[in-house]
């Protein structure tokens, strides 16, 4: 499921010229949009919006000539590659053959003040130096990469996988920026830990969000991902995909429900969505661990016994 559009420069890119090139585009409630745009040779610039925006070059060798806030730049791109557009600037790019890229949409409105709270109040994203620049950074392509694969698996971007690919990116930007955000400080308190997990068991049929968590811990979206993974050992969004497949398998064996029943119980939007995530997890279909389970034999075939 697609969530409605809410920033402005991906409004701009589905209402504007570019929009019969727009492949894809998906939207988490606002905290991110991603496209993937088929790009014609020729005048690709765009007028000025509030949004931070990051372009990723899917093929490459294409010459590039403009400015996205960073200065001039004229260059031959490399599949892969990323680079941050300033917000509050009317880009000017001139591309010279077909291209594609994608596109993460950071609403400013969403992050200056987790930028704001982890970079102690001494960063300011009108005075990166990093706009223009392209990046060869493993850490926002793995980012990417795992963002778009699980949206493939999804649909549209769940708020927890949505802020928490965020934070990840941007810090990742603020190093390479040379003003790096706040380290965090240890783990959770084990209060923290245990309401959030509470909440996140409580609520495993919303799209909860980080934020949502990060309050039930009192500290900001930013610091509470990284002592969450410090506590718990893996990330919040990591965390909720295990206890959702654990709550559909308790399901599947005690529970007469449909597949398509238990996906909406856990948080999915289909039966194809949760199949899909339950495969990479168990390694099978939720009919076939159904049945599985259900088959003492066919259990026991499935252990060697």
């Amino acid at each position: 499921m697609t969530l409605a559009v809410n920033s402005a420069s991906a409004q701009w890119y589905i209402e504007g010229p570019q929009a019969p090139h727009v492949r894809t585009i998906k939207s988490a409630g606002g905290i991110l949009d991603l496209l993937e745009i088929d790009g014609v040779a020729g005048d690709v610039s765009r007028p000025a919006s509030s949004d931070i925006v990051l372009y990723q070059e899917m093929v490459g060798g294409c010459h590039m000539r403009g400015d996205l806030g960073g200065g001039r730049l004229d260059l031959i791109t490399k599949k892969g590659e990323v680079v941050l557009a300033a917000p509050g600037f009317a880009t000017t790019t001139i591309i010279n053959i077909n291209h594609r890229v994608r596109s993460l949409v950071f609403p400013i409105g969403q992050w200056q003040r987790m930028l704001d709270e982890a970079g102690d109040g001494g960063f300011s994203v009108d005075n990166s130096g990093i706009y223009g620049r392209m990046l060869e950074s493993s850490t926002i392509r793995s980012a990417l990469r795992h963002l778009w694969s699980l949206s493939a698996d999804e649909g549209a971007p769940s708020r927890l996988l949505a802020r928490a690919a965020g934070c990840e990116i941007l810090a990742e930007w603020c190093r390479l920026g040379g003003t790096p955000l706040a380290p965090a400080k240890g783990g959770l308190a084990p209060w923290a830990k245990q309401r959030t997990i509470e909440l996140m068991h409580a609520r495993l049929a919303d799209d909860i969000s980080l934020d949502d968590l990060a309050a039930e811990a009192r500290l900001s979206p930013f610091h509470f991902a990284r002592m969450f993974k410090q506590s718990v050992g893996v990330p919040p969004r990591v965390y909720l995909t295990q206890i959702r497949i654990e709550k559909a398998c308790e399901l599947l064996e005690k529970s007469d429900l449909s597949v398509t029943d238990i996906a909406f119980e856990v948080g999915y939007s289909s039966n194809q969505v949760l199949a899909r995530v339950f495969l990479k997890q168990r390694r099978m279909t939720p009919s076939d661990y159904r049945r599985a389970m259900r088959d003492p034999f066919a259990r026991s075939l499935g252990d060697g016994t």
